[in-house]
């Protein structure tokens, strides 16, 4: 696309075609990125906008193909004052930089013949997967008025009871929101930090804050949104991943995973961001950067974790990071202490079509029993080796990775008991929850076992408030520092809730 450019506006140009098919524009006209500053016209009180766009642009900065919507109604809100156009890519000297997602990686840009401006155009690889982004490329977005929501006369309809440790973070969390301050929950696995957030988020509603939650994964997205929904049924509620219908509905309470708010621009007063150890937000930083951009200047940000990062902890300790505990699951019951177990080589056990006698053991006495186990492996490809060793003692154990198309189904079987052992990769190390399990990690010296992967392993055992005890047992082939230190965190937080009487 390019752009005629005056003191008071842009106007978008449509090419004419050789008859080579090659697109032509009359001189002096522009891509946006060539632009040194794009007008922005006054709002016209008068102008009577289009509420579909309002709604589907407020909060947010997006691609022209996002819209469905004729080029000429995008500009005539633009010279009525309504929407913004912005530089998809920036240059900073010749390095560019990508508005939407922040990466200024120069092995992540590449260029292409554009049929658009007619010229190599240079575009950013790194979300590509939302929709190109490049030199000749606006981002639009909203400036006019916000949608307005009337709240019901009770936002809150949630019967449950918080426990004495989860009120005391609600407590705390309704506070961040008010004074748009931040704060880190730091949670056991099974604390029920969910529920914790039910004030909060009744807080924030009741002010006429918009909120977001967003976790890395679309799994957590599904399992949250009908709990919410439930919580607040007379609240708008919007769940964006790949290929929600909830893509254009504004709402009083977004759920979303961290990719979806690269669509957002200042959008939210209250951010509440899950899981923040976890991949992939822990490990790619255009979407720290885009959970920041879709904040709102002078927003609240709770962070929900229960493994924080050493620095995350270090910070915690001296004061540098507000940060509240909830050191025990609601039942009242401790966590489960993993045991250690050496087991040898059991890579070279594999081999040889076996597994180590006390893993062997250990999975028996559970088929014995009829007491269901998870047993997670460092690879898919030891755990597929696995399988039919085991399935000769029991043909319904089953295995499951993140690649597995079946996964969804498989995890179904053992929620429903049908499976008596499920075998698996760390891609269950959170979000599932299981009534009434054991866990095994075979090989738990590799080094995709981080102590935040070890500590979110062993909670999986004892979550359910009618089986509250389980057993985890660590199979290793030489303890690791991970390993040592997963186990030293569980005590820890034992003890801790044990001290403030949230265990009985």
């Amino acid at each position: 696309m390019r752009f005629n450019s005056t003191l008071n506006r842009i106007t978008p140009i449509n090419p004419t075609y050789s008859k080579h098919g090659h697109p032509e524009f009359p001189p002096g006209t522009l891509r946006i990125s060539q632009i040194e500053t794009i007008p922005q016209p006054t709002p016209n009180p008068n102008y009577t906008f289009n509420p579909d766009l309002q709604q589907i642009l407020a909060g947010k900065q997006l691609l022209l193909d996002d819209l469905g919507m004729p080029l000429e109604e995008i500009q005539a809100h633009y010279e009525n004052g309504f929407i913004t156009f912005r530089k998809g890519i920036e240059r900073h000297g010749k390095k560019p930089s990508c508005s939407r997602c922040g990466n200024k990686d120069p092995g992540l840009f590449a260029s292409f013949a554009c049929s658009r401006c007619g010229e190599v155009c240079v575009y950013c690889r790194k979300c590509i997967m939302m929709g190109r982004v490049s030199e000749c490329t606006p981002l639009i977005g909203w400036t006019g008025p916000e949608p307005s929501f009337k709240n019901p006369g009770k936002i809150l309809e949630w019967q449950g009871t918080l426990s004495d440790g989860q009120q005391i973070a609600a407590t705390r969390a309704v506070e961040t929101v008010r004074q748009h301050a931040s704060l880190l929950v730091w949670a056991v696995c099974g604390a029920g930090k969910t529920e914790v957030l039910f004030p909060a988020i009744e807080a924030a509603i009741a002010d006429g804050k918009r909120t977001c939650i967003a976790t890395p994964r679309t799994d957590v997205v599904l399992e949250l949104a009908p709990r919410l929904k439930e919580a607040f049924p007379s609240i708008k509620i919007a769940s964006l991943y790949g290929g929600s219908e909830d893509r254009h509905t504004y709402a009083q309470l977004t759920i979303a995973t961290t990719h979806q708010l690269l669509r957002f621009r200042q959008a939210f007063d209250t951010m509440i961001l899950d899981e923040v150890d976890a991949f992939p937000y822990t490990m790619d930083e255009s979407l720290q950067f885009a959970a920041e951009k879709a904040r709102k200047l002078g927003s609240s940000i709770i962070y929900l974790t229960a493994t924080p990062s050493r620095k995350w902890q270090a910070e915690c300790r001296s004061g540098k990071r507000p940060y509240v505990t909830i050191p025990a699951r609601f039942h009242r019951h401790p966590l489960p202490v993993p045991e250690f177990s050496w087991c040898g080589n059991w890579k070279k056990q594999l081999q040889k079509k076996q597994l180590p006698k006390e893993c062997m053991r250990w999975i028996n006495d559970r088929i014995k029993t009829g007491k269901q186990a998870l047993v997670f492996f460092p690879h898919i490809e030891s755990m597929q080796a696995a399988l039919p060793i085991l399935q000769k003692f029991h043909n319904r154990i089953e295995s499951v990775h993140a690649e597995d198309p079946d996964r969804k189904e498989k995890v179904l079987r053992m929620r429903n008991g049908e499976t008596p052992i499920l075998l698996t990769t760390t891609i269950l190390e959170r979000g599932v929850t299981l009534a009434n399990i054991d866990v095994a990690v075979i090989g738990s010296e590799d080094r995709i076992f981080t102590e935040s992967a070890l500590v979110q392993i062993a909670g999986r055992a004892g979550r359910s408030a009618s089986y509250p005890t389980g057993t985890v047992t660590f199979f290793h082939f030489g303890k690791t520092n991970a390993m040592v230190d997963a186990r030293k965190q569980i005590l820890s937080m034992n003890r801790e809730g044990k001290a403030k009487g949230l265990l009985d």
